[in-house]
């Protein structure tokens, strides 16, 4: 799996002289251990997977491994009571050399003994402060690595030289993993399989995307089966309760009062556990574009969404072997899942710049008022506006779609008015205030900024040909389907 970027900056780190402490941090089966193998390989050093077994434990095989490497036998019987002690023979035997240490699941340290990291705070800054030794510590628990070891309040905090979160791969990376896949494939793929590299080296290149879910995932004794059933039970003291609130979500019960309602939990309790579960990289709060309440929870990861779409809810059949069956069922809302995951990855693009605008946004997000819903709101830079719609169809009539998005472009600007949550008119801009009544064919209010609007679909019919230098025959209207989006990067 490509981890260029991550392995780039591993090797820069290297290359700068004096001591290093990186920390490396990601959700779990995201590639962190393999990355830091790959950065090992013809390097002195060592990776050690530390366990909850017992600090002693852990200890002795950090001294063992020192000794290994050293060449020193005796080490791994010298008296050190804790990683910092241990780390500080390091430093003390090491003779100027470039030696790598990765400790991986730090946090399991942490919990054994809350005071590790002060521990190695004070070995750093008496001992391995002054030698060439390079120390990463990696986690999967991204909270804990966030507040205990990269936290304001973390006794290593100031003593990090680098840190990086590992992240799940985005849709226009999954080309380089399935060099035949067409841009619906792709997107398809991340749907169910979502970025993480371990869910994705499960999928068979040679079978189609459904025959790869009933194989794959509805099957009971494959991998993926129960992986997020088996990882809330190894990450959580209260699977169940992280369960349900993760299943209502799926569901549709998105608000922080709906959740409540049906979880019965209480909305503080309720809070603390969306709140875990949002360190983790699994659940997201969404707000409308530039406002500050009314938000919603999704959940984040691809798979996981599919998992408590379609698995969980069916988990009685499928211990049956009725994986046919259960696919059968699941068929019609498939097409909304991938809808749904095809609107994420287009802001996505969006937002890194990918698709082609005539201006550079400044900020750019989903929004919805009383029903009303746009796929993609943006402001540019100098206040022009930028309105999206995603269809996960064939054949969609661009111009029905245009007079739509259109209509409520208009409705968003009245709502940001009406509601005094901020101006996205002309005003803003010092100019005068829209009027009532369309600008003409563009469906722009007199006074207002320039708007674009874009409209995604699998394929449009009746596509007007591009006339008088502009990219469609529809004038501010762009289209794009998967033709395109494969230029864009997703095949």
């Amino acid at each position: 799996m490509d981890r260029e970027a991550e392995l780039n900056f591993l090797e820069r780190k290297y290359s700068e002289p004096g001591p290093q402490l990186l920390v490396i941090y990601g959700r779990r089966r995201v590639g962190k251990t393999s990355l830091i193998k790959k950065f090992l390989e013809g390097k002195q050093g060592f990776y050690l997977m530390c366990t909850k077994d017992s600090m002693r434990d852990n200890v002795n095989e950090l001294k063992r491994r020192l000794a290994a490497m050293l060449g020193k036998e005796y080490l791994a019987s010298i008296d050190a009571r804790s990683i910092g002690d241990a780390l500080s023979i390091l430093a003390k035997e090491a003779g100027g050399q470039r030696l790598i240490v990765a400790l991986d699941e730090f946090p399991y340290l942490i919990e054994l003994d809350p005071g590790v990291t002060s521990n190695l705070q004070r070995a750093w800054d008496e001992d391995l402060n002054s030698t060439s030794t390079f120390l990463i510590l990696c986690g999967s628990s991204v909270g804990m690595m966030e507040r205990e070891v990269l936290g304001a309040r973390s006794p290593l905090y100031g003593r990090r030289t680098g840190a990086w979160e590992v992240a799940p791969f985005q849709p226009e990376d999954l080309p380089k993993m399935f060099p035949r896949t067409t841009a619906e494939d792709t997107i398809k793929i991340w749907a169910v399989f979502g970025g993480t590299p371990f869910y994705l080296s499960q999928v068979d290149q040679h079978a189609s995307v459904e025959e790869n879910i009933k194989r794959k995932v509805l099957t009971k004794g494959e991998v993926l089966y129960a992986e997020p059933l088996i990882l809330l039970r190894e990450e959580f003291r209260e699977p169940a309760v992280y369960l349900q609130v993760l299943k209502h979500i799926s569901l549709g019960y998105v608000s922080l009062g709906e959740l409540s309602e049906v979880t019965g939990l209480d909305r503080g309790n309720l809070s603390k556990y969306l709140s875990v579960l949002e360190s983790t990289k699994i659940v997201r709060h969404v707000l409308p574009l530039g406002q500050r309440k009314r938000g919603h929870y999704m959940i984040e990861d691809p798979f996981f969404c599919f998992w408590f779409r379609f698995v969980y809810p069916n988990i009685s059949d499928l211990e049956l072997g009725l994986a046919d069956e259960v696919m059968s069922k699941i068929g019609e809302r498939l097409s909304h899942h991938y809808g749904e995951m095809f609107h994420r990855a287009v802001l996505h693009l969006i937002r890194k710049g990918v698709v082609p605008l005539p201006f550079r946004l400044s900020e750019v997000g989903v929004w919805w008022h009383k029903g009303v819903e746009i796929d993609a709101v943006g402001k540019g830079e100098s206040g022009q506006l930028l309105f999206c719609e995603c269809k996960w169809e064939d054949g969609v009539d661009p111009w029905r779609l245009a007079r739509a998005l259109r209509e409520k472009a208009d409705y968003f600007l009245g709502a940001r008015r009406a509601t005094g949550s901020g101006s996205y008119d002309g005003a803003v801009e010092g100019k005068p205030e829209a009027r009532a009544g369309t600008g003409g064919a563009t469906g722009k209010k007199a006074g207002s900024p320039e708007r674009v609007y874009c409209l995604f679909a699998k394929s449009f019919r009746d596509r007007p040909a591009p006339a008088d230098g502009t990219p469609e025959g529809l004038g501010d209207v762009r289209l794009f389907d998967m033709a395109d989006l494969g230029r864009l990067g997703l095949a």
